[in-house]
Protein backbone atom coordinates (compact mmCIF):
# COMPACT_ATOMS: atom_id res chain seq x y z
CA UNK A 1 0.00 0.00 0.00
CA UNK A 2 1.31 3.79 -0.77
CA UNK A 3 1.78 6.32 2.25
CA UNK A 4 1.21 8.82 -0.02
CA UNK A 5 -2.32 9.41 0.84
CA UNK A 6 -4.80 12.95 1.09
CA UNK A 7 -4.21 15.11 4.26
CA UNK A 8 -8.23 16.21 3.74
CA UNK A 9 -11.32 14.44 2.39
CA UNK A 10 -14.14 16.21 1.81
CA UNK A 11 -18.01 16.13 2.02
CA UNK A 12 -20.98 18.63 1.96
CA UNK A 13 -20.63 19.43 5.31
CA UNK A 14 -17.47 17.94 6.96
CA UNK A 15 -13.68 17.76 6.21
CA UNK A 16 -11.64 14.73 7.39
CA UNK A 17 -8.51 15.62 7.70
CA UNK A 18 -4.78 14.66 9.75
CA UNK A 19 -4.24 15.04 13.38
CA UNK A 20 -3.39 18.32 14.91
CA UNK A 21 -2.38 18.86 18.12
CA UNK A 22 -5.45 21.44 18.94
CA UNK A 23 -7.66 18.10 18.86
CA UNK A 24 -5.91 16.36 21.94
CA UNK A 25 -8.00 17.93 24.30
CA UNK A 26 -11.85 17.74 22.63
CA UNK A 27 -10.69 13.77 21.43
CA UNK A 28 -9.78 13.35 25.33
CA UNK A 29 -13.16 14.96 26.23
CA UNK A 30 -14.86 12.35 23.59
CA UNK A 31 -13.42 9.28 25.11
CA UNK A 32 -13.73 10.24 28.89
CA UNK A 33 -17.65 10.59 28.43
CA UNK A 34 -19.41 7.53 29.17
CA UNK A 35 -22.25 7.84 26.95
CA UNK A 36 -19.99 8.08 24.15
CA UNK A 37 -18.04 4.72 25.15
CA UNK A 38 -21.30 2.63 26.08
CA UNK A 39 -20.57 0.23 24.50
CA UNK A 40 -17.25 0.01 24.96
CA UNK A 41 -14.88 -1.66 28.05
CA UNK A 42 -14.41 2.00 29.53
CA UNK A 43 -13.77 5.43 29.07
CA UNK A 44 -9.90 6.32 28.07
CA UNK A 45 -7.37 8.37 29.89
CA UNK A 46 -5.40 11.26 28.85
CA UNK A 47 -2.19 9.25 28.70
CA UNK A 48 -4.63 6.45 26.49
CA UNK A 49 -6.37 9.28 24.34
CA UNK A 50 -2.45 10.49 23.50
CA UNK A 51 -1.13 6.55 22.63
CA UNK A 52 -4.13 6.14 20.45
CA UNK A 53 -3.17 9.34 18.27
CA UNK A 54 -0.19 7.82 18.07
CA UNK A 55 -1.08 4.69 16.55
CA UNK A 56 -3.67 6.40 14.28
CA UNK A 57 -0.54 8.27 12.76
CA UNK A 58 1.42 5.11 12.42
CA UNK A 59 -1.64 3.62 10.86
CA UNK A 60 -1.53 6.20 8.32
CA UNK A 61 2.50 6.15 7.46
CA UNK A 62 2.30 2.19 7.42
CA UNK A 63 -1.12 1.89 4.90
CA UNK A 64 -1.70 4.96 3.87
CA UNK A 65 -5.21 5.33 5.50
CA UNK A 66 -6.40 5.18 8.58
CA UNK A 67 -9.32 7.21 11.22
CA UNK A 68 -9.42 11.31 10.52
CA UNK A 69 -10.27 13.33 12.88
CA UNK A 70 -13.76 15.14 11.82
CA UNK A 71 -14.45 18.47 11.53
CA UNK A 72 -17.63 20.61 10.41
CA UNK A 73 -16.99 22.62 7.42
CA UNK A 74 -18.07 25.75 8.34
CA UNK A 75 -17.52 26.08 11.83
CA UNK A 76 -14.13 24.03 12.20
CA UNK A 77 -15.24 22.29 15.21
CA UNK A 78 -13.97 18.72 16.08
CA UNK A 79 -16.55 16.43 16.14
CA UNK A 80 -15.02 13.08 16.37
CA UNK A 81 -13.25 10.50 14.17
CA UNK A 82 -13.81 8.41 11.39
CA UNK A 83 -11.66 6.43 9.06
CA UNK A 84 -10.51 2.74 8.11
CA UNK A 85 -8.15 0.44 9.60
CA UNK A 86 -6.95 -2.58 10.20
CA UNK A 87 -7.54 -4.00 13.83
CA UNK A 88 -4.60 -5.20 15.76
CA UNK A 89 -6.26 -8.14 16.99
CA UNK A 90 -6.80 -10.95 15.11
CA UNK A 91 -11.09 -11.54 14.39
CA UNK A 92 -12.59 -14.64 12.93
CA UNK A 93 -12.69 -12.86 9.58
CA UNK A 94 -9.24 -11.63 9.39
CA UNK A 95 -7.41 -10.07 7.36
CA UNK A 96 -10.17 -7.26 6.90
CA UNK A 97 -10.27 -3.30 6.95
CA UNK A 98 -12.80 -2.03 9.37
CA UNK A 99 -14.73 1.22 9.34
CA UNK A 100 -15.68 2.75 12.99
CA UNK A 101 -16.69 6.37 14.15
CA UNK A 102 -16.97 7.52 17.24
CA UNK A 103 -18.87 11.39 17.47
CA UNK A 104 -19.63 13.60 19.81
CA UNK A 105 -23.62 13.40 21.79
CA UNK A 106 -24.17 16.94 20.84
CA UNK A 107 -23.81 15.92 17.49
CA UNK A 108 -25.72 12.95 17.32
CA UNK A 109 -28.85 12.53 14.97
CA UNK A 110 -27.49 14.85 12.31
CA UNK A 111 -26.24 12.36 9.82
CA UNK A 112 -22.43 12.93 10.28
CA UNK A 113 -21.34 9.82 11.08
CA UNK A 114 -22.67 7.87 8.16
CA UNK A 115 -22.02 11.10 5.77
CA UNK A 116 -18.19 10.57 7.20
CA UNK A 117 -17.89 7.02 6.93
CA UNK A 118 -19.32 6.93 3.08
CA UNK A 119 -16.29 9.29 2.46
CA UNK A 120 -13.87 7.05 4.22
CA UNK A 121 -14.97 4.08 2.21
CA UNK A 122 -15.21 5.78 -0.92
CA UNK A 123 -11.55 6.69 -0.33
CA UNK A 124 -10.65 3.05 0.89
CA UNK A 125 -12.34 0.97 -2.41
CA UNK A 126 -11.91 4.33 -5.20
CA UNK A 127 -7.92 5.32 -3.96
CA UNK A 128 -6.40 2.90 -2.07
CA UNK A 129 -8.42 -0.18 -3.77
CA UNK A 130 -9.73 -2.05 -0.91
CA UNK A 131 -12.30 -4.79 -2.26
CA UNK A 132 -14.29 -5.16 1.36
CA UNK A 133 -14.40 -2.79 4.25
CA UNK A 134 -16.26 -4.33 7.46
CA UNK A 135 -17.55 -2.92 10.54
CA UNK A 136 -18.70 -4.23 13.77
CA UNK A 137 -19.90 -3.64 16.95
CA UNK A 138 -22.36 -4.95 20.40
CA UNK A 139 -25.50 -6.81 19.50
CA UNK A 140 -26.80 -4.20 21.65
CA UNK A 141 -25.35 -1.33 20.11
CA UNK A 142 -28.60 -0.04 17.98
CA UNK A 143 -27.37 3.23 17.10
CA UNK A 144 -23.85 2.02 14.91
CA UNK A 145 -26.05 -0.66 13.50
CA UNK A 146 -28.08 2.02 11.77
CA UNK A 147 -24.91 3.50 10.60
CA UNK A 148 -23.82 0.52 9.23
CA UNK A 149 -27.10 -0.33 7.47
CA UNK A 150 -27.70 3.35 6.16
CA UNK A 151 -24.10 2.94 4.64
CA UNK A 152 -25.40 0.28 2.74
CA UNK A 153 -23.51 -2.56 4.34
CA UNK A 154 -24.91 -6.05 4.41
CA UNK A 155 -25.50 -7.51 8.16
CA UNK A 156 -24.21 -11.18 8.05
CA UNK A 157 -25.86 -13.08 10.89
CA UNK A 158 -24.45 -16.25 10.70
CA UNK A 159 -21.12 -14.27 11.54
CA UNK A 160 -22.02 -12.76 14.69
CA UNK A 161 -19.06 -13.68 16.58
CA UNK A 162 -17.44 -13.12 20.35
CA UNK A 163 -15.01 -10.26 20.39
CA UNK A 164 -11.76 -11.76 21.31
CA UNK A 165 -10.73 -8.86 23.34
CA UNK A 166 -14.42 -8.75 25.75
CA UNK A 167 -14.15 -11.03 28.40
CA UNK A 168 -15.94 -13.97 28.48
CA UNK A 169 -19.19 -13.54 30.02
CA UNK A 170 -19.53 -9.69 30.06
CA UNK A 171 -22.38 -7.90 28.15
CA UNK A 172 -20.93 -6.81 25.24
CA UNK A 173 -18.56 -9.34 24.48
CA UNK A 174 -21.48 -10.59 21.29
CA UNK A 175 -20.54 -8.61 18.32
CA UNK A 176 -21.88 -8.65 14.86
CA UNK A 177 -20.94 -8.50 11.58
CA UNK A 178 -21.61 -6.12 8.65
CA UNK A 179 -19.92 -6.01 5.27
CA UNK A 180 -19.30 -3.94 2.32
CA UNK A 181 -17.49 -5.33 -0.83
CA UNK A 182 -16.26 -2.97 -3.72
CA UNK A 183 -18.90 -4.30 -6.19
CA UNK A 184 -21.78 -3.69 -3.84
CA UNK A 185 -19.85 -0.11 -3.19
CA UNK A 186 -19.82 0.29 -7.17
CA UNK A 187 -23.66 -0.19 -7.14
CA UNK A 188 -25.21 2.14 -4.80
CA UNK A 189 -27.21 4.88 -6.55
Amino acid sequence: MSTNYPTVLRTRRLILRQWQESDFLPYAKLNADQQVMEFMLGTMTEEETRQSIANIEKHFDAHGFGRWAVQIADSEKFIGIVGISIPTYTLPFSPCVEVAWRICPDEWGKGYAPEAASEAMRDGFERVGLQEIVSFTTLINLKSRRVMEKLGMQYCPAEDFDHPMVPQGHRLRRHVLYRMSKADWNLRP
